[in-house]
């Protein structure tokens, strides 16, 4: 059952160094305030996996959090590269970093097979890529019933996935709104999670049909309000796009990134 806790609490507790550590959203309800805590308590050696990482975690690398990047697009969206991420990996700073790149069909997939507690997942796909080139984990197989050659790839089962939502309840069941990524298989898929939502209710009024994940499936929920900004959470604000545009001309040098970091993450500290 999931437990109340503050963000330093949960962070602290649950992710330690050399974890493998997932945090979904897509588009909107990206953990940011959750990132920017794994920054504040220096977490280190971190395999981070996520479909499309942008600006939390190019912020995470040039902290100096990660040693791998599991992903299947990387970017500033709308915007540019990630500076932060083309540094770690062109110039090692702050440390050289691993990547390990996929299709979104196979991450999504890969993230189902985890949640089923499957050890790989099977899809078509790969044929006349050169991914299998670089990506050990992307083999190839033949179906036992009508022999066609099938990609497997090995499934996705994090030590922690954190997420950002809009609501829980006071029993620890959380609802998800607006657009839904791969943030329900990502949860079911990982040995630990953490939630930080918009508030906690009494009710969560959800509809028919509603994403809701259930308290049993959650480790920790964080009350943490405006966590996912500067990516919007539906019925709460709207995505601060300057601030994407201005993160390409802030995370393009190494200084003006640090001043960054130090005045926006460790100086505003978490509750």
């Amino acid at each position: 059952m999931a437990e109340f806790l503050s963000l330093r609490e949960a962070v602290s507790k649950y992710i330690n160094d050399g974890d493998t550590v997932a945090m979904e959203g897509f588009t909107h309800l990206i953990p940011f305030a959750a990132g920017h805590e794994v920054i504040r308590q220096k977490k280190r050696n971190l395999t981070l996996i996520r479909m499309t990482p942008d600006l939390v975690y190019d912020q995470m690398i040039g902290a100096g959090c990660a040693k791998k990047l599991m992903f299947s697009w990387g970017g500033n969206p709308g915007v540019g590269s990630l500076h932060r991420l083309r540094d770690a990996l062109e110039n090692g700073w702050p440390n050289s970093i691993e990547i390990l790149e996929h299709s979104h069909a196979a991450m999504a997939c890969a993230y189902d097979a985890g949640a089923a507690g499957l050890p790989l997942a099977v899809l078509r796909g790969y044929v006349g890529s050169d991914l299998p080139k670089v990506n050990d984990q992307i083999k190839f197989i033949e179906c036992p019933f009508t022999g066609e050659r099938l990609a497997a790839v090995r499934s996705v089962r994090p030590d922690v996935t954190v997420i950002h939502a809009q609501r829980a309840d006071r029993k620890g069941n959380v609802l998800i709104e607006g657009i839904i990524g791969i943030q329900k298989e990502a949860v079911l898929a990982a040995k630990r999670s953490i939630v930080t939502v918009e508030e906690i209710v009494d009710d969560l009024n959800a509809g028919v049909n509603a994403c809701v994940l259930p308290s049993w499936a959650i480790t920790a929920v964080v009350e943490a309000p405006k966590g996912a900004s500067p990516s919007y959470a539906l019925g709460y604000y709207d995505r601060n796009n300057a601030f994407y545009k201005e993160w390409d001309s802030i995370a393009r040098e190494r200084d003006t990134f640090q001043a960054w970091l130090k005045k926006n993450v460790f100086e505003k500290g978490a509750a």
